[in-house]
């Protein structure tokens, strides 16, 4: 596995496109001003320049400063925010994810208050490339459909195809048609605005044709690409299709030799490439594997980085609201819920691949594996942030002193911070909970539960989570002195999570619990009137983080874990697909022991 110095060099390389997208994409667009020729800027900006390439964090501000500085003085504001937009790349080729975040975030918001229309666009291009780097590339994409808007209401189009290329290479892997279109409409806005941007759109989709197998094609545009090179004419990917060509000519191992040789640690996922269009899925599992172990290296610098940004920002919290000293303890009871979540991802992951047995499919299996980590992260991240925005907005309310807060508001803030923490919680021990429970047999059964007691409790305490105008019902065929042996602990659990999911999806109607028993398995069955589910999804849904529905609240734990829980109980759950639509049926069933007395 690399060492951390090796780490973040291949991290800041992989993103050093970014430095190219904020000193010339950016500056193109207000380019012409006299001063820039002056040699007090030159002297200011090859400082920056030179600070940025040797990492040296104290000389970059210090020089990013001084040119931001003689920038408001020339009344420059689009080269000024350009070079705010510099010291968030500096942070993220850095690993410092967390102060780049707060960075972009001041920047849109002082522009806003300012109604900087036209950079506005800068603040959004700077959260497209962090929500990228986190893995969110849905969000990422949301960023850079807005920029594009903004750039086109602005009249900045030779710097839009820059930003529909970001766009190709996260809709690369998940839709190849959209990736294509995309291009198109970069070629076409090139030809007539910068057309010396064409000869790199075209390299890149000839690169796409090899990444999908298609070879006949790629070296029919390879063929395009050494009549533009013999023109004159280069392109970023240049090395990378000389690298393509040599695979797709069967010099399997001269690819794979010029890959190591100029790209470095970057060529790892283009040789795992040539390796298994050449069917050499040995080799193409161990680079993979190496891969893989990389990033996750580099995943645990970028988590500790930012681990450190939100513990300095807890620390100077402190010592000027030295009142809000609880809160303090609440961000860091957080921030070791975190730490969990990746313990428990990282045992996902070690577990999933102790169980691979063929190279081929071990392969593909790792492949599927790194895309749930991705979706996985991205949904715990969605998850848990929307409850910690409440908390902080709320602490920081709280801790004004400027503002006069009644008893009663106070009240329901802290009421509403305390929800919020039990949501994070919540998700935390779902979590373990399953991990745990996977893991371990048969439960004990040692508790005598009276049943129509037990339903009455759980009614109740789900009374509160219901929607406005949702009624919930009891039908039991069971006497009130009718008790069972089981795990009292275990069943609740069951029942909870089951009407909790019946809660979250039903907007009007009805939640019905009934339960009978015969000689031998007590029945318990959750009925509701909420949108219900098909049939073909009736086992799917209870497979770990499914959601059908991702805009609902939760990581899709709760099915899974009531199966788990009733299994270790020696019974079952199931969905009810002869219930008629819409509303869903969710089936209990335990085995009936002889009666507690």
């Amino acid at each position: 596995m690399p060492d951390k110095p090796k780490l973040l060099i291949m991290k800041a390389k992989r993103y050093l496109c970014l430095v190219l997208a904020a000193l010339l994409g950016m500056v193109s667009a207000k380019a012409g001003n006299d001063y820039k020729e002056s040699a007090q800027h030159m002297a200011l900006r090859d400082s920056v320049l030179h600070a940025f390439n040797d990492g040296d964090s104290l000389r970059f501000f210090n020089s990013v400063k001084a040119l931001q500085s003689y920038l408001l003085e020339q009344g420059d504001l689009h080269a000024y925010y350009t070079q705010r937009c510099n010291e968030i790349v500096f942070l993220m080729n850095r690993q410092k994810i967390f102060e780049a975040y707060r960075l972009a975030q001041q920047l849109s918001k002082e522009l806003r208050e300012k109604g900087l229309d036209s950079e506005m666009y800068m603040a959004i291009n700077m959260m497209g490339h962090i929500n990228r780097y986190c893995g969110n590339h849905e969000a990422a994409k949301q960023c850079w459909y807005q920029v594009l808007e903004l750039m086109e209401k602005e009249g900045y189009y030779e710097s839009m195809p820059p930003i529909y290329m970001n766009i190709v290479n996260v809709e690369m892997d998940d839709n190849h048609e959209e990736a294509f279109e995309l291009m198109e409409k970069a070629k076409e806005i090139s030809l007539k605005y910068s057309p010396e941007r064409v000869f790199d759109i075209e390299t890149r989709k000839s690169l796409s044709y090899y990444n999908q197998g298609n070879i006949d094609k790629f070296l029919e545009c390879y063929k395009a690409y050494r009549e533009g090179v013999e023109k004159g004419q280069s392109a970023v990917n240049g090395r990378l299709m000389e690298i393509y060509y040599q695979a797709s000519i069967g010099n399997t191992d001269k690819a794979v030799e010029m890959a190591h040789n100029d790209m470095g640690d970057d060529g790892s996922e283009a040789i795992t490439l040539i390796y298994a269009n050449a069917g050499r899925w040995k080799e193409a599992y161990e680079t993979l594997k190496r891969q893989a172990q990389a990033s996750d290296s580099i995943n645990n610098v970028v988590l500790t980085n930012s681990m450190q940004g939100i513990q300095d920002e807890l620390e100077l919290y402190e010592q000027e609201r030295a009142e809000t000293r609880l809160w303090t303890i609440t961000y860091i009871v957080i921030i070791v819920l975190l730490a969990l979540l990746v313990a428990a991802l990282v045992h996902i992951v070690i577990s999933r691949r102790r169980h691979m047995r063929q190279l081929n499919r071990a392969y593909q299996h790792a492949l599927e594996s790194d895309k749930m980590k991705t979706a996985f992260i991205q949904n715990v991240s969605h998850e848990i942030r929307t409850p910690l925005n409440i908390i902080s907005g709320f602490a920081q309310v709280l801790s004004n002193p400027e503002l006069d807060l009644t008893p009663a508001e106070r009240k329901e803030y802290a009421k509403m911070m305390l929800k919020n923490t039990h949501s994070i919680t919540t998700l935390i021990n779902q979590m373990l909970e399953l991990s745990h429970n996977e893991a371990s047999g048969t439960a004990e059964r040692n508790d005598c539960v009276a049943v129509n007691s037990l339903l009455q409790q759980m009614a109740q305490q789900t009374h509160d989570s219901l929607k406005p105008g949702v009624a919930l019902h009891i039908e039991s065929l069971l006497a009130d002195d009718v008790k069972v042996k089981t795990n009292e602990t275990m069943l609740r659990h069951i029942l909870e999570a089951l009407l909790d999911n019946a809660a979250k999806n039903t907007t009007e109607g009805s939640i019905t619990i009934q339960a009978k028993a015969s000689d031998y398995q007590l029945t318990i069955a959750v009925e509701d009137t909420g949108s219900g589910i098909p049939a073909e999804e009736a086992e799917h849904i209870f497979d770990r983080f499914v959601k059908l529905d991702n805009f609902k609240q939760g990581l899709g734990l709760g099915l899974p874990l009531t199966r788990t829980l009733a299994r270790r109980l020696d019974g079952n759950v199931w969905l009810d697909t002869s219930h008629p639509q819409p509303g869903a049926r969710f089936v209990v069933t335990l085995p009936l022991t002889p009666t507690c007395h």
